[in-house]
């Protein structure tokens, strides 16, 4: 009897710790299933949000494809007045433009980054970096300006010149790049698009070139290989999946980039074999007559192209994520 007495408070004790472990138990179990409710409500907003982008794009641009059917994609003329539209020289112009901007910006980035985490003295590393990575928050619009304003001043006093008399008579070339030096123009476009792109591509690859194992690098230098060997044959293969991530993030930069290129493209509703000439873009055509479209069926084929770039953008997109899975299947 006295045993038993002598007991409980030691059992007392023992339920009462059992007690406070299941609610905190409870407690980790409510706020375990509240964080998962938030981020699953988190991702599921995102997929609503993407879908009334998706609805709205469409129900705005059905009357332009009701009123010229495929024939809007197809088609060159785009006339406020008659009321006649067609998509062909926005989307030419902006294929164009990020075409013009990858193939700058992507080797010189590469390079760039290279040279950070390779060769650079120490000293400089850092400042060279930070300054690559500030041209990364300059608003576009100050690039359409400095565009309009000091470089195609300058690429048609010097440099478009040049090229013209320097192709004039090779075939292909002289079409591609026939005058007379407007200064402004899809080639301009590209050229801003490749400054605007180039810390992207740079900072990322930068970043990715760090993670590659320094034995991996002593190893093949222990080899007697230069230093573009284990650039080629060590650095690039290992970090290819991370280059091309940020290659696909500054091509998507360059699709949907609108100021910079509305200052400096020419704004030109047609379709020239020459890059020097004047051109539009899906983007700029939107930020420089949405404000201005009388009539649903302008509205609405302005709306249209913002549908075409959005699908622009998705096949991008899903292609790049394609590439990646297949170089990660590759790697394994």
């Amino acid at each position: 009897m006295s045993q038993s007495l002598a007991n409980q408070p030691a059992l007392a004790g023992m339920t009462a710790a059992a007690g406070l472990r299941a609610a905190k138990l409870n407690r980790l179990r409510t706020s375990d299933a509240a964080f998962r409710g938030m981020t699953r409500g988190a991702a599921l907003g995102v997929l609503l949000l993407l879908g009334g982008v998706i609805v709205s794009l469409v129900a705005g641009s059905a009357p332009a494809f009701r009123a010229f059917g495929p024939g809007f994609v197809t088609a060159e003329v785009w006339n406020p007045v008659t009321e006649q539209f067609g998509a062909l020289a926005p989307i030419t112009g902006t294929l164009a433009t990020s075409l013009i901007a990858m193939l700058i910006a992507v080797p010189i980035g590469i390079m760039i980054a290279f040279f950070l985490t390779e060769l650079c003295p120490m000293a400089l590393r850092r400042p060279i970096g930070m300054a690559i990575e500030l041209l990364a928050g300059v608003p576009s619009i100050i690039y359409g300006i400095w565009g309009l304003f000091v470089f195609a001043p300058f690429l048609q006093t010097y440099v478009q010149p040049y090229i013209i008399a320097t192709f004039e008579n090779i075939p292909i070339f002289s079409t591609i790049f026939a005058g007379p030096p407007y200064g402004i123009g899809v080639m301009t476009a590209g050229l801003i698009l490749a400054i605007m792109v180039l810390p992207f591509v740079t900072a990322i690859s930068r970043d990715v070139f760090d993670s590659v194992p320094p034995v991996m690098k002593e190893a093949t230098y222990g080899l007697g290989c230069t230093t573009w060997e284990v650039f080629r044959s060590v650095i690039l293969p290992h970090t290819r999946v991370g280059v091309i991530g940020g290659v696909m993030l500054g091509l998507g930069r360059a699709l949907g980039e609108t100021m910079a290129v509305t200052f400096v493209i020419g704004n030109a509703h047609r379709i020239s074999g020459s890059i020097l000439a004047p051109g539009t873009t899906i983007s700029a055509s939107i930020a420089n007559e949405f404000t201005e479209a009388v009539g649903d069926i302008y509205t609405s084929s302005l709306i249209a192209l913002g549908l075409i770039l959005f699908v622009i953008t998705f096949i991008v997109l899903a292609a790049a994520r394609l590439m990646l899975a297949q170089l990660e299947k590759g790697k394994k």
